[in-house]
């Protein structure tokens, strides 16, 4: 069984968007996630925007919302969409308690943007916080500071993506 709107992706998972976002000296945007209850024993949770694909909205439009909701700008220009969906699987005590036990993961597009803004665009104190702190990293620390669940998916992005960050193929 698929999704409805995204027949590719199965039903067990939830479509969504990830965003990995470049600033001009070609560091990736991170933010430390506010741990809610239903997440206990994840530990600190750094990654880069991603979320849920809203009912007649486009990969790319999503994209463009999450950036804007969870660090409160939109100032970037889309360089790169990943070729495929890439997924990942929550813990399942994890997954029990998120998004109602409705899925295993989530299956997501990703987009490489370059940030447009200003540092001081940054702001995290959205409508509904998703981070309490961020940080520019270099690529090659990315997959040590994300939670073990996500890791390989974040090096498929890497993959995907390496060619514009001028980085060797794994």
């Amino acid at each position: 069984m698929t999704t409805p709107f995204f027949p590719e992706i199965p039903a067990s998972y939830r479509p969504g968007v990830g965003i990995l976002l470049l600033n001009p000296e070609g560091r990736i945007f991170i933010g430390r996630r506010i741990l809610r209850a239903s997440e206990d024993g994840v530990g600190e949770a750094w990654q880069m925007p991603q979320g849920g694909i809203d009912r007649g909205e486009t990969p790319r439009e999503a994209a463009l919302r999450e950036m804007k909701e969870e660090i409160g700008t939109n100032a970037a220009e889309i360089i790169a969409e990943s070729r495929r969906w890439l997924h990942y699987d929550l813990p399942p005590e994890v997954a029990k308690r998120v998004w109602g036990g409705r899925f295993r993961g989530q299956s997501q597009k990703w987009f490489l943007m370059r940030f447009m803004g200003r540092d001081s665009e940054i702001d995290l104190m959205t409508h509904h916080p998703e981070f309490d702190a961020w940080k520019w990293v270099g690529a090659e620390a990315l997959p040590r500071l994300i939670v073990p669940f996500k890791r390989q998916l974040y090096l498929d992005i890497l993959d995907e993506f390496a060619n514009h960050l001028k980085l060797p193929p794994r």
